[in-house]
């Protein structure tokens, strides 16, 4: 019944590889060699020690590759419109860099290019997988076309935990867990990677809002913020290896993100040893006295208030050891990644080409991947293609599906099939913009049953919705939420009535099904009301047709929820988003006047992020995390651990084929509770299969971070019992395994 995890993982990457390169030399295979920053660093040594002085500065800084304003100077002849270009050292046989968003492929830049690229699933959806081999493969497809597009540098690796739902990118990011984050971008890293180009990880680090981006002060702990964000980073970069960290807007305990040598020094390159560099997010330096606070690289500078890694770089390491010392560094960690990637010896140029179908498919299937069904009552679903009627109503469902906003936004050939404005005017108004894709689930579902009815509604008018789902055998309610880098979210509710309007027609329908179309978790006063609620993210270039697939039996959802759904935003950390209620909607973020302050204090939550609140506080989310249904059954059990390693059996109990992921949470240290995902594994099963699984804990996860008051400090772990439970969500837990443990004390 389902091909989507077995097609992704034996055949997606293959494809993405040696099928893919058959279409154009600039689309090569994926690379099997791990990226060895350590030898790649001592030819970047030498390099630097050959560099003129009039060299020196060339590879700190760069511009935005767009010209941003009638009468603005011209982009340089090599450079591909796009994010941003860092020139290169021909002499020295140094390439430039080229630069590209995003995390969901080569981003359209409003056509900038007159061509477009296959956008993947958002990324909470490709979160909602469980699958490092689905990010794997995505990471490798987006990284093919990005080479083929003729950029070195993706500005991939989003990995910024959901602190909180409202969150404008949340749609971006993955998930609320260090582990199931740093395990699934290390993967997409290592996919993107594996074209010879380099992979960034961000934004470093603690980005939870959009809402006064640019000053927003998070307070945190250093413990917190090591068990909690700082670790998905961490083990995203130990698992991807990527070329690049790119810093964050902002400010963390005072200083800027980009600004910041707790962060950068401390934390990035002395405890953790990264060898690659830092590269700053567009307009996000404040001064020359970032390249000591750790920052290598100023991108977009156009965007900042000066040029400060050019000339007046140059000028302070000409008559300073310390600064000379500095920018010596900052160019052999640029060089360490160009080496370490084979960027220099793989030279990009535009106009390549890619298998544009397998790349779909690629694309479909991690969509399938991430699908959750949340309800599914008498087995509402899967459809049965007997149906004589059928109401499809509102999301735009008859032209395509919804797109998340802002630098991340992708686009096929010929753009986007629907745009609705946000705004009439102004600077962003160009980026403002809702767009969906040109997939529509309308037309998939007319091609599953050709013999029915189909009444499209487009949902203006909830009596003329109605009507229809009263005169169909089933109704099917299509609901979006669009997010956008730039703007949070006031609430959990969705947009344009669309509540009112999925009551009214589960009122008029029973065999109501709700399609989500959502960037992040929604509130569902009408969920009690409907039969089934499947949510579909925002799930890319062919994500009508895998919408279809899953509305009617020929892929069964295996996703799992990647984040929690609160049930109302009063069970959240901050109720009130910071800043929500005293600033006007700033896509820029900066701040209305120059003495403005806004602080965020995660120190309320602390490193309990997610269901790990939920679990502290007792408070019953609306879906847990991990939480997701199939139309198979699945039992599981057997576990048994040892402190380094948890095993345990899944058995599909049903009549169809489906995927189950095992979830191993520590529940109890030492006598005190706890909820820690430590080990998980996705499986697909044939009906009546079983499987055992085995995974490694990564000791952190059991550990608590013991600072030294100096910023640092080391991992603690308390001997005692410590207890095991495997689920099938963060709350759904079976027997509990106990285990004794040894006290240890170590540093990263």
């Amino acid at each position: 019944m389902t091909m989507g995890r077995r097609f992704l993982s034996a055949v997606a990457l293959a494809a993405v590889g040696a099928g893919l390169a058959q279409g154009s030399a600039q689309a090569q295979a994926p690379s099997s060699a791990p990226v060895d920053m350590t030898a790649a660093q001592a030819r970047a040594d030498q390099t630097v020690k050959a560099m003129q002085p009039d060299e020196r500065t060339t590879l700190t800084h760069g511009i935005m590759a767009i010209q941003l304003f009638p009468g603005a100077p011209p982009i340089p002849a090599d450079a591909v419109p796009g994010a941003g270009y860092i020139a290169g050292l021909p002499r020295l046989g140094v390439p430039a860099l080229k630069e590209t968003d995003a995390s969901l492929g080569v981003a359209w830049v409003s056509g900038a290019r007159k061509r477009g690229a296959t956008a993947l699933p958002s990324g909470i959806a490709q979160a909602a997988s469980w699958d490092p081999a689905v990010m794997q493969a995505g990471g490798a497809m987006i990284g093919a076309e990005a080479r083929a597009s003729g950029f070195n540098v993706l500005l991939a690796g989003g990995v910024n935990l959901t602190r909180d739902p409202r969150n404008g990118r949340t749609f971006e990011y993955l998930s609320e867990d260090p582990l199931l984050s740093g395990m699934l971008v290390g993967a997409a890293i290592r996919g993107i990677q594996s074209n010879n180009i380099i992979s960034t990880i961000k934004h470093f680090a603690l980005n939870g809002q959009e809402t006064g981006r640019q000053f927003v002060d998070i307070q945190i702990g250093n413990a917190a913020a090591r068990e909690s964000d700082l670790l998905a980073f961490q083990i995203g970069i130990e698992q991807g290896q990527p070329g690049s960290v790119m810093c964050a807007y902002n400010r963390v305990n005072g200083n800027r993100a980009c600004d910041n040598s707790w962060l950068l020094n401390t934390v990035l390159k002395r405890d953790w040893g990264y060898k690659g560099f830092v590269m700053s997010d567009w307009g996000a330096v404040p001064g020359l006295d970032a390249a000591m606070a750790g920052l290598d690289q100023q991108s977009g500078e156009q965007l900042d208030k000066a040029v400060y890694f050019g000339s007046k770089l140059a000028e302070k390491a000409a008559t300073d050891k310390a600064w000379a010392a500095r920018l010596a560094d900052m160019n052999r960690r640029v060089l360490t990644a160009i080496y370490a990637t084979g960027v220099d010896k793989n030279p990009v140029t535009p106009g390549g080409q890619w298998d544009a179908a397998a790349h779909a498919a690629v694309a479909e299937q991690t969509a399938i991947a991430g699908m959750v069904l949340l309800r599914n009552q008498n087995n509402a679903l899967p459809l049965l293609r007997d149906a004589k009627s059928v109401a499809v109503i509102g999301g735009y469902a008859d032209g395509g599906v919804l797109s998340g906003g802002g630098s991340s936004q992708v686009q096929g050939d010929g753009g986007p099939v629907v745009s609705r404005p946000v705004l009439a005017g102004g600077m962003f108004a160009g980026i403002m913009q809702q767009q969906f894709h040109r997939s529509s689930p309308l037309d998939a579902i007319k091609a599953r049953v050709p013999q029915a009815a189909i009444h499209f509604r487009d949902g203006r008018y909830i009596a003329d919705a109605v009507e229809a789902a009263r005169r169909s055998d089933v109704a099917i309610v299509f609901a979006t939420e669009w997010r956008t880098e730039g703007l949070d979210q006031p609430d959990l509710s969705l947009p344009d009535g669309q509540d009112a309007l999925i009551a009214a027609v589960a009122a008029a329908n029973p065999r109501t099904i709700v399609v989500l179309e959502t960037g992040g978790p929604v509130a569902m006063p009408w969920l009690d009301q409907t039969a089934a609620v499947l949510e579909a993210w925002y799930p890319g270039a062919r994500g009508g047709e895998a919408i279809a697939k899953v509305l009617f039996g020929e892929a069964n959802p295996g996703g799992r929820l990647p984040v929690t759904f609160p049930a109302s935003v009063a069970q959240l950390p901050r109720p009130k988003l910071d800043g929500s209620d005293t600033l006007d909607p700033d896509f820029m973020g900066n701040p209305p006047t120059p003495t403005t302050t806004l602080k965020a204090d995660y120190n309320i939550e602390g490193s309990d992020v997610g269901y790990r609140w939920f679990a502290r506080t007792g408070a019953k989310p609306l879906f847990p995390f991990g939480y997701g249904l199939s139309y198979t059954s699945f039992a599981q059990d057997g576990l048994s651990v040892d402190g380094k390693t948890a095993r345990f059996t899944l058995r599909n109990t049903g009549k169809v084929a489906g995927d189950d992921v095992g979830q191993v949470y520590l529940v109890d240290r030492a006598g005190t509770a706890k909820r820690r995902l430590v080990g998980f594994a996705r499986v697909h099963l044939a009906p009546g299969e079983s499987r055992t699984v085995s995974v490694t804990i990564d000791q952190r996860l059991l550990a608590d971070w013991r600072d030294d008051g100096k910023g640092s400090g080391g991992w603690t772990l308390p001997a005692g019992n410590y207890g095991f439970a495997l689920g099938s969500d963060a709350q759904t837990l079976g027997q509990v395994v106990t285990v004794r443990l040894a006290a240890r004390n170590w540093k990263d």
